[in-house]
């Protein structure tokens, strides 16, 4: 990732969530046409009243509902904006269980007897709509005689635009369910689980006595692709049709020689890299970072942090926009796990990080992680989660793609384990034995008082560790470069719930017994430590040794797709997901 910190710091994680990470921050001082295709904060203040656009704001913050007055004068400006951009249709933009997006197109145009046409918009048309749900993937939930469902809108995530030659399309970012009232998208869960971890976590942070009216978790994807020729392309039809070359010799050069990775971007690469970000930012994704990646042809692009809803459908937008600008340039873009033998597969790292409404990330240790309280106990429910909830993890970035792509290349093996670095071992190693747990402050001299002197980090980067702790954030490194965000943060949001719900309540009940704050806090990431130690390595993850090693511990090696898939409906699983309501048993 790009930066450790954001400029999403300058103002209050309510600000910022409130309005989807947009408006609240000013990232487009010098960029004109950043966000200029998003309904952000700015257009909001401008097309709605005074007093409507001070109770949407409070309404999003708190989560708050919206009366029908409201929602008439919402939709009136929504659909004046867009007009205004030349958009002709609104759809209700869901993400259902096939790991895409869905749109149904409706006209903003309302024929009159007269022969002439009116434009319409109502608050009803923008909160509900009406798709069939029994034609996309329901888990079985809905028969095909089963045909009614709704569309319910976010108002969390900003409606954006999206062009087209012949016209523009208003996106309303949206939930889907069943007629019963049953989740069948990708989103509700994930909100859920956000609402579980802010909930969760504001108690344990009162008695960590941090002051906190919502917790927030964040996310900044990492995204690996592939560009071919149009031409080549088209020339392998098992390539057309499945994503992944199935026969034929292994490429003459790969990454032997390590010579591409952050090599020199060719012309034509650079020129669609451009065109893609600029649309990118036009709908206000903040995208700051791109290279070439290690295997020929292979790229990355990497954005800022934003709330974990944000993240998600930014993340689903980065992907089409990414395949649908290819064509521009006579080029197809390759978002399958492992498309060529040989040669290095394409992940997405799912950068991870719980911050308060004033600001303060949970996750980040200072300069003495030892002596970070806070710190201490949030990761330390982390590392419980994850611990507990490994095959369940693993299970979310399950599909046939991974099954070529997981246990090579800087690709995380299939055995969850952390990758907490020196400095953090140290820390809670030394809560254990009882030992100084500071780890002395490095920097590196390079040999010549014409370069500076570097301070060193306090541990190193492991590519091989499918969940590793990197400075202020945990990065999930096993996503694959095909998969929608929305189930894995799903997951994590609930299992840290639970775990930061179990550590608080420990808590409390040493402090009830007389022991002091920081005693407390102590012992009980002593005792969580030491019983979930297990899941943390910082070695090699695909020696053989370490297979070996994990196998002793107990940890699960889910080498295929049909190992981890029954995870997902395990009594586990399913206890801490019915506790925290983000799903039912069904």
């Amino acid at each position: 990732m790009p930066a450790t910190r954001t400029r999403q710091q300058n103002v209050t994680a309510a600000q910022w969530a409130a309005n989807g990470g947009l408006g609240a921050i000013d990232l487009n001082d010098n960029i004109e046409y950043y966000g200029e295709n998003v309904f952000s904060i700015n257009v909001q203040r401008q097309y709605l009243s005074e007093e409507a656009f001070a109770r949407l704001t409070r309404a999003v913050a708190c989560g708050e509902g919206l009366d029908v007055d409201l929602a008439n004068e919402v939709a009136t400006a929504m659909k004046e904006w867009a007009l205004s951009k030349g958009a002709t249709h609104y759809t209700h933009w869901f993400q259902p269980l096939t790991g895409r997006t869905a749109e149904k197109h409706d006209s903003f145009f309302d024929p009159q007897g007269d022969g002439t046409a009116l434009t319409e918009f109502k608050g009803k048309e923008l909160i509900q709509g009406e798709p069939d749900a029994s034609s996309v993937p329901t888990g079985g939930i809905r028969a095909t005689f089963e045909a009614r469902g709704y569309t319910a809108w976010d108002p969390t995530s900003p409606a954006f635009i999206l062009e087209n030659p012949n016209g523009a399309l208003l996106c309303i970012p949206t939930a889907f369910v069943s007629w019963t009232g049953e989740a069948l998208d990708q989103k509700i869960p994930l909100l859920r689980s956000m609402d579980a971890l802010s909930r969760s976590a504001v108690k344990a942070c009162a008695a960590l006595g941090v002051e906190a009216d919502r917790v927030f978790s964040t996310v900044g994807p990492e995204q690996e692709y592939f560009l071919v020729d149009e031409q080549y392309f088209f020339e392998r039809p098992d390539l057309v049709n499945t994503g992944r070359t199935l026969f034929g010799a292994k490429p003459p050069k790969g990454h032997e020689l390590d010579d591409h990775y952050f090599g020199s971007i060719p012309e034509r690469i650079l020129a669609y890299m451009m065109a893609s970000e600029r649309e990118l930012q036009r709908l206000a994704i903040p995208i700051k970072t791109r290279h070439n990646e290690v295997a020929p042809n292979q790229y990355e692009l990497a954005p800022l942090f934003e709330s974990s809803n944000v993240a998600c459908d930014h993340q689903q937008l980065t992907m089409q926009i990414l395949q649908n600008k290819a064509r521009e340039y006579g080029l197809v873009c390759l978002l399958h796990e492992k498309p060529f033998s040989g040669v290095n597969g394409s992940g997405k790292h799912n950068n991870w990080s719980i911050a308060t409404d004033l600001g303060v990330n949970l996750l980040d240790p200072g300069d003495t992680p030892q002596e970070n309280l806070t710190f201490l106990f949030f990761c330390a429910a982390v590392i419980q989660a994850v611990n507990r909830h490994q095959a369940l993890l693993r299970a979310t970035v399950a599909n046939a793609g991974q099954d070529h792509r997981l246990g090579a290349n800087e690709a995380p093996p299939a055995i969850i384990s952390i990758f907490l670095g020196t400095e953090l071992t140290n820390a809670f190693e030394s809560l254990v034995d009882g030992s100084d747990g500071a780890t002395p402050k490095e920097t590196l001299q390079l040999g010549t008082p014409l370069l500076p002197v570097l301070p060193k980090a306090g541990g190193d980067r492991n590519r091989t560790s499918p969940f590793a702790f990197t400075g202020n954030k945990f990065e999930f490194r096993a996503l694959g470069s095909s998969m929608s965000l929305s189930l894995p943060n799903t997951v994590l949001n609930t299992i840290v719930a639970e775990a930061v719900d179990e550590l608080a309540e420990q808590l409390s009940a040493l402090v009830r017994d007389g022991a002091t704050v920081e005693d407390a806090v102590l012992q009980v990431v002593r005792r969580s430590y030491a019983a979930n130690k297990r899941i943390c390595f910082d070695g090699d993850g695909y020696s053989e040794e370490w297979h070996a090693e994990a196998e002793r511990r107990g940890l699960l090696n889910l080498r295929t797709t049909p190992d981890a898939l029954p995870w997902l409906t395990h009594e586990q699983t399913v206890h801490a997901f019915e506790s925290y309501n983000v799903l039912s048993r069904r």
